[in-house]
């Protein structure tokens, strides 16, 4: 039967082993079994720590960790390699190295000279050739340029018979080296594949040509002459053009401000 809460209560002391007893009944640990948990999980981090170590001494871990030392490291995007060449002729890079990399920077910047606005005018064009191409094959690339900067080419970038742009607009023509790699490696000869992207047309309000990018790779074949690299013949295909960012296209103003303001560069590495 229920029992009313108005009875007398009665505390009873029990004995102190029973006590013991009746504290483990309820869940309650003495604290020297905990202590000797605490040192036993210490003792087991010990044994594992060994062991990996000990491992790692063996004969399979130093071969692993050889084989991760060993193993290339991804590609790389930034620059890299020598020093850029501190020597110029007619504003171009000379001097390169004889190694695959010297190749790769001497037809770098030999791309931004065939794509600068320079070569829509006939004596420049000529300074240029001069300077980038091997004195015995440059006759001939002058003349296969010099068919190319036709009046019929230069009216399609909206120049005239001489290469000039209308009045109050800025002809735009620059090509920017994205990458290099060396497809045909040799001693004296060599083929470099330069990735680059290019700014063409007029740039000014009004302009019926403005400027547009546009993404090609050149080929270019290189000769060792004894004291420098040299171009003895290029060719030229589309691509690879990646997708048109989600961006506003900037005003014939600021186009043609960013031309006057922003000068370009020499390629080395």
């Amino acid at each position: 039967m229920p029992v009313s809460d108005d009875q007398p209560h009665t505390r009873t002391r029990l004995p102190v082993a029973e006590q013991s007893v009746y504290q483990q009944a309820n869940g309650r640990q003495p604290r020297p079994l905990r202590t000797l948990l605490a040192v036993l999980a210490v003792v087991v981090l010990l044994v594992i720590g060994i062991s990996i170590a000990n491992r790692d001494k063996s004969p399979a871990g130093r071969s692993a960790a050889s084989a991760d030392q060993a193993r290339p490291a991804p590609a790389a995007t930034a620059p890299s390699g020598q020093d850029p060449v501190t020597t110029t002729s007619n504003g171009i890079g000379s001097g390169y190295p004889h190694t695959d990399q010297g190749a790769q920077s001497a037809a770098a910047n030999y791309v931004v000279a065939l794509g600068s606005a320079e070569m829509f005018r006939a004596d420049t064009r000529r300074a240029i050739i001069s300077t980038i191409a091997d004195p015995t094959v440059a006759p001939t690339l002058q003349a296969r340029l010099d068919q190319g900067f036709t009046a019929d080419s230069f009216a399609r970038f909206g120049l005239d018979a001489q290469g000039r742009a209308p009045k109050g607009l800025t002809f735009v023509s620059r090509t920017v080296p994205i990458g290099t790699r060396t497809t045909n490696s040799a001693d004296t000869a060599t083929k470099v594949d330069v990735w680059s992207v290019g700014l063409h047309g007029l740039a000014g309000e009004g302009s019926t040509q403005p400027v547009a990018a546009d993404w090609y790779t050149l080929t270019m074949t290189m000769r060792w002459t004894g004291s420098d690299w040299k171009l003895t013949d290029y060719s030229r295909k589309s691509g690879p053009a990646p997708v048109p960012g989600d961006q506003q296209a900037a005003t014939a103003e600021e186009i043609t401000a960013a031309v006057q303001d922003f000068g370009g560069f020499r390629y080395a590495r």
